[in-house]
């Protein structure tokens, strides 16, 4: 017989075990575990069909027709599940932890397999379990900076020197901005965002502070969970301010090597917001190759966002200070001192 495991209990003591979500390609496509292998019971267009008949007609009938499209699959169910797991101890999961889970199981202990286990409640509880967890409070420090400031860099030097970084941004494939697409691989989905980002959370100590960047909810078209996202507007904000010619040139650096037509694409994406007379100079300032000017442009108005979103914070949590170059690790120091000395001392002043 199967045994059953929490969910709670899988992150606590058995995360070590192999997992395998039996859900079908398109489920396990939209979310699911970091780490889970798709070893599907049925395929897409099966499982549509099964639904419908469990619909249309009884539970039974879908069963059987569960059973029809199963059946040949048995031998290859086993074959899959020993290249993940040998025969020792594994973890099965489903949508909600019922028939297609614990059939599975059954079958994988009736063919060798020393010590099954099945998810409580299935990927469903999953997804419950990291809503709460994005509710505990967290001791953040949020990087804060326009456009441009090298934050992402700044973050890499904070791990280096052994402060705890989740990079939402790396987590997202994008960069925030309209560029931000630009050299990034496609986005995750909203769902395989949450996961991912629960992922790298879970692995820090939470009693510590936990650096990340200042980011709108949305990053490209995943949205940061709004249990998180309402801690991060109201953390304590470092912000770096870096003079916007020295953004400008950052910035000419990373993007301009991804060619002209991407970065036109990213400045219609911006058009309604630049304004008709700034679009058709940025356009003029690219196809000169004149990738400063084109950056100064967008600029005017990536401040003025990121700056309404500053002041739209409790001042009394934002700290400013400029820093004079792009030197990403003597800025990251920089801020870490500014950062420890604060808090120990809340009169302290860079």
């Amino acid at each position: 017989m199967f045994k059953k495991l929490e969910i709670k209990d899988f992150f606590v003591a058995n995360q070590t075990l192999p997992l395998i979500d039996v859900r079908s390609p398109g489920e396990f496509e939209k979310g699911h575990i970091v780490g889970a292998v798709n070893i599907p019971l049925f395929s897409n267009d099966e499982r549509a069909h099964v639904g419908t008949v469990y619909v249309r007609k009884s539970k039974e009938k879908a069963i059987e027709l569960g059973y029809k499209y199963v059946t040949p699959k048995l031998d290859a169910f086993i074959e899959e599940s020993r290249k993940v797991a040998g025969q020792s101890a594994v973890v099965i999961h489903c949508w909600r932890g019922g028939m297609r889970s614990q059939a599975f199981a059954e079958h994988l202990l009736s063919n060798g397999f020393n010590e099954v286990f099945v998810i409580t409640g299935g990927y469903k509880a999953f997804r419950n379990f990291i809503r709460n967890f994005y509710e505990q409070p967290f001791k953040l420090r949020i990087l804060g900076g326009f456009t441009g400031s090298g934050k992402t860099y700044i973050l890499k030097e904070l791990k280096a020197m052994g402060e705890q970084i989740v990079d939402l941004e790396e987590i997202a494939h994008h960069k925030g901005s309209a560029f931000g697409a630009i050299g990034e691989i496609a986005q995750p989905t909203q769902e395989q965002f949450e996961n991912n980002l629960f992922e790298k959370i879970r692995k820090c100590d939470i009693k510590t502070p936990l650096w990340l960047e200042d980011e709108s909810h949305n990053i490209g078209r995943v949205n940061i969970p709004m249990e998180l996202f309402s801690q991060i507007r109201e953390g304590k904000v470092y912000f770096v301010d870096i003079p916007k010619e020295k953004r400008a040139e950052h910035l000419v650096y990373e993007y301009s090597v991804f060619g002209n037509s991407l970065i036109a694409s990213a400045i219609d994406g911006i058009a309604k917001r630049l304004g008709g007379q700034n679009v058709k100079r940025a356009h003029e300032y690219l196809n000169e190759n004149n990738y400063f000017e084109v950056v100064l442009l967008a600029l005017q108005y990536y401040d003025k966002a990121y700056n309404r979103g500053v002041q739209s914070r409790n001042q009394e949590n934002v700290f400013s200070f400029p820093l004079a170059e792009m030197n990403h690790k003597n800025n990251a120091k920089s801020i870490l001192k500014f950062a420890e000395k604060h808090e120990q001392n809340k009169t302290y002043s860079i």
